[in-house]
């Protein structure tokens, strides 16, 4: 969140990453499979928790049959997730055991004429949260060159002092240490310190 002028803190997290290459088609029968057995069921046990038959349930796994909606809602039911589970592709079952600790004036500093940032968890790329700590400046709307604006949902936590969190479709909310908001940020918006002392706040912006 900086002026225009300055480099954007959400472009350069997001320039750290790869691109993600295109997903690959699923194949709905497998995924059923898969599904049905990571519960340890038989296809007899699917099938009866599903109210479809053991021939039908058969076929669908070896992509001899395409299924009705109505055999898709009865699987979902079955197996105990929604329809647009059973096509999304599973996780990753192994666990990556990321973790970065960032101590008290560590994080890399990206300061501008409204805010003073601390980047935070930046020994890790490809994230998916972009954390960072950062003291407000501002004392007016008129500071900023217009609304601030970028992709992504965002979490602000005010740390200490207090705020006036502006945005372009609500009227301006005056917050406090403790207070928080989440808000969608190509929604226009902008934060001044409103309290003697700059405020601190931590911000949580997703970068997928």
């Amino acid at each position: 969140m900086t002026t225009p002028e300055q480099p954007s803190l959400i472009r350069l997290a997001r320039e750290n990453g790869d691109e993600c290459p295109d997903p690959s088609p699923l194949d709905l029968g497998a995924r059923v499979r898969d599904l049905r057995k990571s519960r340890g069921w038989t296809l007899e046990q699917a099938a009866r928790q599903a109210g479809l038959a053991r021939s039908t349930l058969s076929k669908i796994e070896n992509g001899q049959m395409s299924p009705t909606y109505e055999a898709l809602k009865k699987l979902a039911v079955g197996l105990e997730i929604s329809v647009p589970q059973l096509f999304t592709a599973p996780k990753a079952a192994q666990v990556s055991g990321r973790m970065a600790v960032t101590k008290t004036g560590e994080g890399a500093a990206y300061a501008t004429t409204t805010y003073e940032h601390e980047l935070l968890a930046g020994a890790l790329t490809k994230k998916t949260m972009l954390p960072y700590r950062a003291r407000v400046r501002a004392r007016s709307f008129d500071e900023f060159d217009g609304w601030v604006r970028h992709d992504g949902e965002e979490f602000l936590y005010v740390l200490t002092g207090a705020i006036r969190l502006i945005t372009e479709f609500y009227e301006p909310v005056e917050m406090k240490r403790g207070d928080s908001a989440y808000y969608d940020a190509s929604m226009g918006h902008n934060v001044i310190s409103t309290s003697a002392e700059d405020a601190t706040i931590l911000w949580v912006t997703s970068l997928v």
